[in-house]
């Protein structure tokens, strides 16, 4: 499965536009309280790779659904709320057939 930002892939033809596809992954555990801001960083740059990486799969299994071979234009969306420490990842692209 090719995955890309852009609306194009080079040295490939698009042969059938199949559908607009999301993933979406989020989490509302709190992260650890520490009076070290490294640590807290820390631990939220790990929470948000590990939900990024999950939305990417939820993604790749709905282009999947839809018989596509890669998903093109593929746009993040990342919201951490202050307030409740919540994190939600929303991956959205268009899935494709190429050739």
């Amino acid at each position: 499965m090719i995955l890309t930002t852009t609306n194009s892939i080079e040295g490939h033809s698009i042969q059938d536009y199949l559908g607009i596809v999301t993933g979406i992954s989020m989490s509302y555990k709190k992260g650890k309280i520490t009076f070290n801001m490294a640590k807290y960083y820390d631990s939220l740059e790990a929470q948000v790779e590990e939900l990024k990486e999950s939305a990417f799969q939820k993604l790749q299994s709905n282009a999947i659904k839809l018989k596509a071979n890669a998903v093109v234009g593929i746009n993040t969306d990342i919201e951490i709320d202050g307030t409740t420490g919540g994190i939600s990842i929303s991956i959205t692209g268009t899935a494709v057939k190429v050739i």
